[in-house]
């Protein structure tokens, strides 16, 4: 795992450019990544940055409404999707992303649900920002990186609308497994005022395999599978000056599951799949029902600088699936099987004010600073019986920073930063379940952090068609402190002084190359992502809780593309990722980290065509290499498997038609989660078989 960084530039070229159509070419060189505090233009940062164009968005959604999907499609560090209601055991680079909408936080890194990628409908989304590796630009949670949901914002001065249909069904055709989404979107500028409003209803049928069975359900952590779910979007802006405008966006996004089929298990043992029959599960559907408002000020010339002010909030509800666990029984009452469910509850109040002035010291130097302030209030209660199982946990951040970027020459720019993170954790007295050694009395406390944060860049312009890169950046974030508090089995407990609850700091370093000539561009990037006290989850008593232990990660990512023709462009994607975590205190890394942590090697190709001015056509393939992975006498290894996914767009005189096949050529296999990360022969399932959509929208 010591590897220098400087080794990374061996390891020759590496793209930039994401695959778009001839026609439409994303030139990322002109694109200002708002995930970055300064505005830093993509294309020209010290570290990787992708930006998913709405183009993109539109031929992924042309073939699934999965974000996780989606995001596994085209970013090829990012965990293949576990096709259900969660996050859960899909990672970024090895660890995990902090989400978020417009810059508002999405994740809840207090008692970590995994359902943070799941809070908006991808048809609200006009691009998506990524920042790969740990970065504190954004505060608490992103040690993987950051993925920035950029919504879509009112364009031209007349009152347009936009109205979209889609449905999907196997292709071995069941009734249960037809879904369809509507969509409908109006907007306009009106003198100083522009709004947009938008909702989306979409059921989703049942998935089956590719031998036509019925997909297992997870009972615990919910799915996207035989649900139902609506986004309300609203967005209105009032410009004061020509450089000054008040914007206010509101966002409600529910997704319910039907609960109409029960789970029959599967065999590991026996290759047997976890499968569904219709039935009526006990408890209520699993849910995510989250509401997020945004409230921002802009004034594009404040004394010769840009300033931006945000005020948010976020309330964030999610219901998971109930069971008879050990962990929900009273050993007091041995005869007696208790059902619950369990539902994450998190309250965000947040404010984020940015200053930026460029063109200092002969137009060179270009300064950031700002504060940060944010609280969270998180809970997790059983809904059945009305306990508390973790208590209400308030977290207390301020956090002030600044940023610089000098130009010291026209081919050498200079990047660094600092940022002072305080924060304070406010539990109250409280008892844990009495399935934890009886129950234990722990006294509450105040615990403080506080932490300073760096980052080092440089972006070297070779020439005018390659550029080097390299930085060094720390990420700032908490264990799953609900796991944590929750999981306490020793007497006579202090939240003040109890060690697990140190924040996790992650060092990343990573270095590469851009190229982009002619009819090729290409990106390539070694990164290292090392911390001190991480935060690995492994089972007890059949509910995943945290254990705290050194690890270090590293990997490389490859982007290229080519320009056939002006209408037929080809690309290709891989990444790698190995990682350790220090198994016995010894202080060095000794065991390979497992599967919820580290993702298969993964090679993706595209094949974009404009057939003409109206037919437009994309097709991927995802290979995903043979693994062997670290088990508990369980076997663990994962198998490769192909997918293959392809959709056309076809522009009428009025509106588009798209068709879209997910899993074109009906591959049979486990997912990765199943074969290589779930322990339990209710995991095993398998992976979606031939889904065929169609749909047509129209603008007017």
């Amino acid at each position: 795992m010591r590897h220098p960084v400087l080794s990374g530039l061996c390891l020759a070229p590496l793209v930039l450019a994401q695959p778009i159509l001839a026609e439409t070419v994303n030139k990322l060189d002109e694109v200002s990544i708002s995930a970055t505090r300064g505005g830093s233009v993509a294309g020209k940062t010290p570290q990787k940055i992708t930006v998913i164009t709405r183009e993109e968005l539109e031929q992924q959604l042309a073939v699934t409404s999965d974000t996780s999907q989606v995001l596994s499609n085209l970013i090829p560090s990012f965990s293949p999707s576990r096709q259900k209601l969660t996050n859960s055991g899909e990672t970024f680079r090895g660890r995990n992303p902090l989400f978020m909408i417009d810059g508002v936080p999405q994740s809840n890194p207090l008692r970590d649900g995994s359902r943070d990628g799941y809070t908006i409908d991808l048809s609200m989304v006009e691009r998506i920002e990524i920042i790969h590796g740990a970065s504190a630009e954004h505060g608490l949670g992103a040690t993987g990186g950051i993925i920035n949901f950029v919504t879509r914002r009112p364009e031209g001065t007349q009152i347009r609308q936009h109205l979209g249909m889609r449905a999907s069904a196997p292709t071995d055709y069941d009734e249960d497994g037809v879904g369809y989404k509507l969509d409908y979107r109006v907007e306009g500028v009106r003198g100083n005022w522009d709004f947009l409003a938008a909702a989306t209803f979409e059921e989703r049928g049942m998935y089956y395999d590719a031998d036509g069975r019925a997909i297992g359900i997870d009972p615990t952590q919910g799915d996207t599978m035989d649900s139902r779910s609506h986004d309300l979007f609203l967005k209105v802006g009032y410009w004061l000056t020509e450089n000054q405008q008040l914007q206010f966006t509101v966002n409600r996004f529910e997704l319910d599951g039907h609960h109409d089929y029960v789970l029959v298990s599967g065999s590991r043992a026996n290759g047997v799949p976890a499968t569904s029959v219709p039935g009526s599960p006990e408890g209520d559907a699993p849910k995510n029902d989250v509401v997020t408002t945004n409230l921002t000020y802009r004034h594009d010339n404040w004394l010769g600088n840009q300033v931006l002010a945000q005020v948010y909030t976020q309330r964030f509800r999610a219901l998971y699936g109930g069971s008879t666990a050990g962990t929900f029984q009273d050993p007091s009452n041995p005869g007696v099987d208790v059902f619950d469910q369990s539902q994450n509850e998190s309250d965000k109040v947040g404010a984020k004010f940015t200053v930026t002035r460029d063109g200092m010291f002969n137009n060179r130097l270009k300064i950031t600073t700002g504060l940060d302030v944010l609280q969270d209030e998180t809970s997790q209660m059983l809904t059945q019986t009305g306990r508390e199982w973790v208590p209400e946990t308030r977290f207390e951040n301020i956090a002030p920073f600044v940023q610089g970027e000098y130009r010291a020459t026209q081919r050498l720019s200079l990047h660094s930063g600092v940022r002072y993170e305080y924060a304070k954790l406010k539990v109250d007295d409280f008892t844990t379940l009495a399935s934890y050694n009886g129950g234990q009395f722990v006294e509450g406390g105040e615990p403080s952090f506080d932490e300073t944060l760096f980052n080092f860049g440089v972006v070297y312009q070779v020439n005018d068609w390659a550029q080097l890169f390299a930085n060094y950046s720390e990420g700032f974030g908490m264990p799953d402190v609900g796991r944590v508090l929750r999981g306490i089995d020793d007497p006579g407990q202090r939240v003040d002084d109890f060690l697990d609850l140190r924040p996790i700091v992650t060092d990343n370093q990573e270095i590469g190359w851009r190229f982009n000539h002619g009819a090729w561009d290409a990106e390539i990037s070694y990164f290292r992502s090392d911390s001190d006290l991480g935060a690995r989850l492994q089972p007890v008593n059949g509910v995943f809780e945290v254990s705290r232990e050194r690890t270090e990660i590293e990997g490389v990512e490859v982007d290229t593309n080519y320009q056939l023709t002006e209408r037929h462009r080809i690309g290709a994607s891989y990444a790698h990722v190995n990682g350790k975590f220090d198994s016995d205190d010894g202080g060095h890394t000794d065991t390979r980290l497992g599967a919820r942590d580290i993702s298969p090697d993964r090679l993706t190709l595209r094949w974009q065509t404009r057939w003409n001015d109206r037919i437009a056509s994309q097709v991927t393939g995802n290979y995903l290499f043979s693994r062997n992975y670290p088990g508990d006498g369980a076997d663990n290894d994962f198998s490769s498997y192909t997918l293959v996914d392809a959709s056309l767009i076809y522009t009428l005189s009025e509106g588009k038609l798209s068709f879209g096949i997910d899993n074109l050529f009906n591959e049979d296999y486990f997912t990765f989660f199943a074969q290589s990360a779930g322990l339990l022969d209710t995991q095993y399932t398998k992976g979606l078989g031939r889904t065929l959509s169609v749909g047509y929208s129209l603008d007017f």
